[in-house]
């Protein structure tokens, strides 16, 4: 796949990027069913495959499980083949989340997540909203850190996975990406794509087929057209662990794209 800019940050990402969360946990997430978490053997071609594919996107954060540390052991090729985008706020515990944005545990969780990664950077580490952006950007610590984190050059890149438009329009003022939803059931976030397209910020999509809601070939195209139809968009995260479904979906964004540029 083509690189794109994430947006000014000068980080080349694949359209297509792989979500981790099904890796590493199997509890308390969106998905339309049941899934059990695949063995090692399994992880390792699917990661292999996904570079074949030209995938260089990888999503984790420490929520998710086991998928950090499963990344650490089983990522082919060299630390540069790949653009590693991990979070910070959330903790997954005892089956719930619980959250926690003050500026030394944004420090803590990094350098964590670094060793849990095996690597001594990380491309891009957002903050992973709660729902309350706006108390998050202005209130908490995790702004300031990531900031530090970037200047020790710990992280090239930082951001939001916002959930309001508000959030995210302040992200756009702050920090160097947004992960925002858009999908064809949801559009309200379009603004804060638009103004990312004004300030040459990176945009992340997240949930763009619905957690995997969305029916068939048709559905997963139309979904992919609408979402790469949009300003700004750098990227789209989806999560699978089903190899058919992998190479699918390459090809579908592949041929999305080379029709909305020859428009």
């Amino acid at each position: 796949m083509k690189r794109r800019a994430l947006g000014s940050t000068g980080i080349q990402i694949s359209p297509l990027g792989l979500g981790t969360v099904k890796l590493g946990r199997n509890e308390q997430v969106k998905y339309p069913s049941h899934f059990e978490i695949p063995d090692d053997h399994s992880v390792r071609n699917l990661l292999a495959q996904a570079q074949d594919l030209g995938i260089n996107l990888i999503d984790t954060a420490p929520a998710y499980g086991s998928s950090q540390e499963r990344l650490g052991k089983l990522l082919p090729g060299a630390r540069n083949d790949w653009v590693i985008v991990s979070k910070v706020g959330e903790f997954f515990e005892q089956g719930r989340s619980r959250f926690d944005f003050s500026f030394q545990t944004t420090i803590e969780v990094v350098e964590q997540s670094l060793r849990t990664l095996n690597t001594d950077y990380l491309d891009v580490v957002l903050i992973h909203s709660d729902g309350d952006d706006l108390a998050i950007l202005e209130n908490e610590g995790a702004l300031d850190a990531l900031q530090r984190l970037k200047e020790r050059g710990l992280i090239r890149a930082h951001g939001m996975s916002s959930k309001s438009v508000e959030g995210g329009l302040k992200v756009m003022n702050k920090m160097d990406i947004v992960m925002a939803t858009c999908n064809l059931a949801y559009n309200e976030e379009l603004p804060v794509l638009q103004a990312a397209a004004k300030k040459n910020r990176g945009v992340l999509i997240k949930k763009g087929l619905q957690s995997g809601h969305i029916p068939g070939t048709r559905g997963v195209e139309a979904s992919m057209r609408f979402v790469f139809s949009q300003p700004g968009v750098s990227g789209m995260i989806v999560g699978t662990i089903n190899p058919d479904h992998l190479r699918d979906n390459v090809l579908i964004i592949e041929q999305v794209l080379k029709e909305i540029e020859t428009q």
